[in-house]
This record gives structure tokens, sequence and C-alpha cells, in this order.
């Protein structure tokens, strides 16, 4: 497909995306997400992030297989996400779930710093070529647990985690920055809820539940 059919695509997917928000607007409590995410999704090439023989479906606002069982998000949960974030133009951001880089392309586009975590390694390299060949130098990606975040780097200003935690890890919260915001789905398989997590400046913890979600799961126990 060439350049203009893609970006053709992009803007039906963007549409779509903006369609959707209006269609929970009671339940996320807007009718329209902030323009500058609506811009970069129609912005970063999707197309980029899937598997070469899936590039033709890249554009459709649904999720799509990357392998290992993993699968790259709807484009609406990837909108509707970062926009929960509230994210400026200087927050250093940590994301738990790389996959082959397509949100952390997003954030990288709205944050100063992107610290992304991947268990799997294959995804985590793919991720890496992805990235770094459409130009962004302020992704930084590793291999590990992301359960355990990425200490070295906190405290985030923003926390993002696209697979659902039984429980908010602990840890997470400890890397969240005094004012800092945590997007992150919880809850058993079947009835997992996209969660808000905010910690005040006096590093109080208060938690808002969006709406029901389905992510695969995140796992404690597995080794770096």
């Amino acid at each position: 497909m060439s350049t203009e059919i893609f970006g053709s695509l992009r803007q039906h997917m963007v549409a779509e995306v903006v369609a959707e928000t209006i269609y929970v607007s009671a339940r996320i409590g807007k009718a329209a997400l902030d323009r500058r995410v609506v811009d970069v999704i129609g912005k970063v090439p999707r197309h980029q992030f899937v598997p070469a023989e899936l590039q033709s479906y890249a554009y459709l606002n649904r999720p799509l297989p990357i392998g290992h069982g993993k699968t790259i998000s709807q484009p609406f949960i990837v909108a509707l996400m970062t926009d929960l974030l509230t994210i400026r133009p200087h927050d250093v951001v940590l994301e738990v779930g790389t996959g082959l880089g397509y949100q952390a392309a997003v954030l990288a586009e709205l944050a100063e710093e992107v610290y992304s975590v991947e268990m799997i390694k294959n995804l985590a390299d793919q991720a890496k070529q992805r990235v770094s060949r459409l130009g962004y130098s302020n992704i930084h990606i590793k291999t590990g647990n992301g359960y355990h975040g990425w200490l070295e780097h906190a405290p985030f200003d923003k926390i993002i985690v696209t697979a659902a935690a039984d429980l908010i890890p602990p840890l997470l919260i400890l890397q969240l920055a005094r004012g800092g915001k945590m997007v992150i789905p919880a809850g058993p398989p079947n009835s997992q809820q996209l969660i808000v997590v905010e910690k005040s400046q006096s590093g109080t913890v208060s938690t808002k539940t969006v709406l029901p979600v389905r992510f695969s799961s995140l796992d404690e126990t597995a080794t770096e």
C-alpha cells in the first residue's frame, strides 16, 4: 500500500476513535478527547507497528496479534488511556508492556522521555528497531518484568500499564511522582476495569474506575 492510502486509512481510524469517544461519553465523563491526543493518533503510522502481513488491517479500530500471544491495543483504547494521563511536554513517562512500540510512539509525541519495559525479549528488540527507524530518540526500552517498574529512572510523572494486574502493583505506586497519574487495567480476567490512579502532592493515593476492559495479564512472578 502507498503512503497516501495508509494516510487516508489512518484518518478514517481517527474518525472512528472520535465517534467511539462520543458513544462512551457517559462512562468516561467527556465527549471528546484532548485535541493533542487525537492529532497524534492521526500522525503515528500504526502500520509500522504490526507484523508485515497485517499492515493492510492496521487502521481498523480493533486489536491485532503481534506474536507471542500478545496484541497491539485497539486504537480507541490507546487514545483513551493516553488522554487520561493528561501528558505535559516535560513529563517523564513509564510504560509497562511495550509490545512492538506503538503506544510508546504515541507517548513520545507528547512527553519529554518515555521509558518502556517489555517482558518478551523478541518484542522488545523489534520495538527498539521500529522506534529507531522512525526517528524516536526519546524512547528507552528494556527487557524485564514491568510489574517492578524501572526504578533507576523513577519517579515518573505518568505511568501507563498495558496489561492487567489483579491488584495495582505497589512498586508502580511507589515509583509514581507526587502529583502524578497512572492508568492501568486491573481486576480478575472477566471483570477488569480501566483505573486512573492519582497521587497528590502530599502523597495520598486515590483511584477512579473508568470503564470495563479486557487485557492480557500482568505477571508479577515472571523473572527478568
